[in-house]
């Protein structure tokens, strides 16, 4: 067997609503490949829609933004004692996956990086974000008291998106500017072609 020319794993970092579950959706299916979303391996109270828990109203509505932040990344540093082993082990037993998630930060998974590991950041303008989250929530049809819900939460967002994207540049991440369809199908199919390879004999 030849020297592995592509990844084994493919992690894909971004904020809510950049499209990261929609491309490992589709590379999962154009691979044949296990793709898992970071969500699954441990739930931080999450979107305010399409209906509102009493956990997730008090959560969203009791604290200041700052705060709504800094728990949000406390969670996902907890969280790395799973997501590392979970990509460690998966390049040991040479098994192929896909990985998405908020909580895979662009300082964690950028040391994680080779041959075998490929790790892209999708993010977006705030303006997008915005109207994506607003629109899936049904924003405009809202009370007022929801509406207020939902503004936290897409303040929470904005702030990850603009965190992230700092922290991808800092460290050389890739970042995909989910506004430009040609740069999101471009690196679908470059992650496609790469993957491909990683199972040549």
């Amino acid at each position: 067997m030849t020297e592995t020319q592509g990844p084994l794993v493919i992690l894909i970092a971004g904020t809510s609503h950049t499209g990261k579950t929609t491309l490992a959706k589709r590379l999962s299916e154009a691979l044949g490949w296990e793709a898992i979303s970071t969500d699954s391996l441990g739930r931080h109270p999450g979107r305010p829609w399409p209906i509102v828990r009493p956990p997730v109203a008090e959560f969203y509505g009791r604290l200041e933004p700052e705060t709504i932040y800094w728990f949000l990344r406390v969670h996902h540093d907890n969280m790395w004692p799973v997501i590392r082993p979970l990509i460690a082990d998966r390049v040991a037993m040479r098994q192929s996956l896909i990985l998405e998630g908020s909580a895979l930060r662009p300082e964690l998974i950028a040391p994680l990086l080779s041959n075998v590991v490929s790790g892209i950041c999708l993010h977006a303008d705030a303006d997008l974000l915005r109207e994506r989250m607003r629109g899936e929530a049904g924003y405009f049809e809202a009370d007022g008291a929801t509406r207020a819900l939902i503004d936290k939460f897409v303040e929470r967002s904005l702030h990850d998106n603009t965190e992230i994207r700092k922290a991808a540049k800092q460290r050389g991440l890739r970042l995909i500017d989910v506004a430009d369809p040609a740069a999101v199908e471009a690196i679908f199919e470059e992650l496609v072609e790469a993957a491909h390879r990683s199972h040549l004999d």
